[in-house]
């Protein structure tokens, strides 16, 4: 595949690289076996799915059990109740009980704050949670299949869903624009809640989890998305809702508004699907912040000590580092979110540390803030030449040293995924990923552990695109995209690699691990339909080819040809298939 613009070297070679390479067609034993091999995926899938779904009964019962503990006082049972919670919020969705896993998470966001002791414990929030996972979990337990009745067959292959990008609430009062909103949050994988008023808002919002609310400014009449924000607000479980504002007008008197009614963003009425998209991921970014790792180079440890109390929390981990002469080792062992740098140091200054940091391709977007005692107009300039974000006075306060910290992660994390992040899929780009899984090599070599990299083709995507239309092809790369997203860990890297095809690359993973996790994706990828430009209902497969480091090569350009390889092997016995 080339990309526009090309240069003639680069069409001869691509040209004398298709006229070299034509792979025979596949025989019928090989398309038989291939069919074979996609009918035991989705076989194997289904019958973890069913184990599972039996368990769940049990799970809820530990679950009712610890959260009975936790009520009497019982610090483990509280810790043991949010750690089931978190587990079912993870695993559930992987298997296909997507209600389950929406439930759950509602549960694990209500019992977080009582777990680090910031508020009192509502149990009747918690217990009206815990009623409507159990509720959940019995509508989706697993029933025998029908293995006589090729319709409920079908049916069943169809019914998997995507885990959306994420669940939020508009509220507006006019129903066509409000149907126009959850047409875009399908086409975009947004699970849109729609409601016409302040009761209903709130009546909506009590049922299920949201990861933000979009409100109508004049809902009403002037000010009317204002009462419905303070109404939600009102609510225990919905202190901390992220909220955004849209409207016919966006001057500074209507933001300024906004902002103080405690809104993250304001969006012009009518908004793109696009927009939305942005507006819900940020949201929900707002919601589930990411881990971020801040290192902090001081040669004086109780600084470092002083430093990390005033940081750490569940989503912050603070890395101490005395000695600068370690920094480069330190930077590529614990991939920091941002660095914090004393100025004077025993060896060489902050600057000069900065200035090192600065010179390296892979930290030049890092942030960094300088702690000093110095603060005139010499040191600023000095600080800011040197390639620092910012700087703190010492002694530094704990409420301003987090609230520049986190300031700076989340315009950070902002910049990062705008740079480095497909907007159709939301997986990572081609760069970006290339950087990151040099890094995890890096690192699995340092700790002896093996690193995974399969290439994924969407099986005859031209076809789909010819057949269907191409709005219907972006969408079955776009729910590949979450599917992608929702089925591997935090730390696995998913990219985007051009076209059809996607990356992965999983850290610790062996072959027979690797090939598991990827024959459950298949499995679930076969069972999602899709809708034509016409209305009509199709299915789709990939291949994938997979490479083990360091079997199969020991730097990522040899992992990513054999991966190559082997997935143009798969798709030559027709498809639907994993070969490693």
């Amino acid at each position: 595949m080339l990309h526009k613009p090309y240069t003639p070297q680069e069409l001869c070679v691509c040209v004398e690289q298709v006229l070299a390479f034509q792979p025979p067609p596949a025989p019928p034993e090989a398309r038989k076996e291939a069919t074979s091999a996609g009918e035991d995926l989705d076989a194997a899938f289904q019958a973890l799915r069913a184990e599972y779904g039996t368990r769940l009964g049990e799970k809820l019962r530990e679950l009712t059990a610890a959260l009975e503990q936790a009520r009497a006082g019982s610090a483990e049972g509280l810790e043991a109740a949010y750690q089931l919670a978190h587990k079912l919020h993870g695993t559930a969705g992987s298997y296909g009980f997507r209600e389950v896993s929406v439930a759950a998470r509602h549960l694990e966001t209500l019992l977080k704050p009582a777990r680090s002791g910031q508020g009192a414990t509502d149990w009747k929030a918690l217990d009206t949670a815990r009623d409507e996972l159990a509720r959940v979990a019995r509508s989706t337990a697993p029933r025998p299949p029908p293995t006589q009745d090729p319709s409920a067959t079908k049916q069943k292959a169809t019914s998997a869903e995507v885990e959306p990008r994420g669940t939020v609430l508009v509220v507006d009062e006019d129903a066509t624009w409000l149907a126009e909103v959850e047409r875009m949050g399908k086409e975009r994988c947004v699970r849109v809640i729609t409601a016409r008023g302040v009761n209903e808002a709130v009546t909506a919002a009590r049922k299920q989890w949201l990861d933000g609310a979009l409100l109508n400014v004049d809902l009403g009449g002037k000010d009317g998305g204002f009462a419905v924000a303070e109404r939600l607000r009102a609510q225990e479980a919905l202190r901390t809702l992220p909220l955004a504002f849209f409207g016919t007008g966006g001057d500074v008197t209507s933001r300024l508004a906004a902002i103080l009614a405690g809104a993250s963003l304001y969006l012009p009425r009518p908004f793109s699907a696009q927009e939305l998209t942005e507006a819900v991921e940020r949201m929900s970014a707002i919601r589930h912040p990411e881990h971020a790792k801040v290192l902090v180079l001081d040669d004086d440890p109780e600084a470092v000590r002083a430093l990390g109390h005033a940081l750490s929390s569940q989503n912050v981990e603070v890395v101490g580092l005395g000695d600068p002469y370690c920094l480069v080792d330190a930077l590529a062992e614990h991939r920091p979110d941002l660095l914090l740098l004393d100025v004077e140091m025993p060896g060489p200054s902050g600057f000069a540390m900065c200035r090192i940091v600065r010179s390296m391709p892979e930290w030049q977007g890092l942030p960094i803030l300088f702690l000093t005692a110095h603060t005139g107009v010499e040191f600023r300039v000095a600080a800011f030449q040197a390639g620092a974000d910012d700087y703190l006075a010492k002694p530094v306060l704990g409420e301003e040293l987090r609230a520049r910290v986190q300031s700076r992660l989340e315009r950070a994390r902002l910049a990062r995924e705008r740079a480095e992040r497909d907007t159709l899929t939301g997986l990572l780009l081609r760069r970006p990923f290339l950087e990151a899984a040099r890094a995890r090599l890096a690192e699995a070599q340092r700790s002896g552990k093996p690193l995974a990299l399969a290439l994924l083709d969407v099986d005859r995507f031209k076809k789909v695109n010819d057949t269907y239309g191409h709005m219907a092809g972006d969408g079955v790369l776009m729910r590949m995209g979450r599917l992608l997203a929702s089925h591997f860990r935090k730390e696995d890297l998913r990219c985007r690699w051009g076209g059809e095809e996607f990356v992965v690359a999983l850290l610790g993973e062996s072959v027979e691990g690797a090939r598991d996790i990827l024959a459950r994706t298949a499995a679930e990828m076969a069972r999602l339909e899709f809708e034509g430009e016409k209305g009509e209902r199709f299915q789709v497969t990939f291949s994938a080819g997979l490479a083990v480091a360091p079997r199969d090569g020991t730097d990522v350009d040899a992992l990513l040809r054999v991966a190559d390889e082997r997935m143009y092997r798969a798709k030559a016995r027709g498809g639907n298939h994993i070969e490693s």
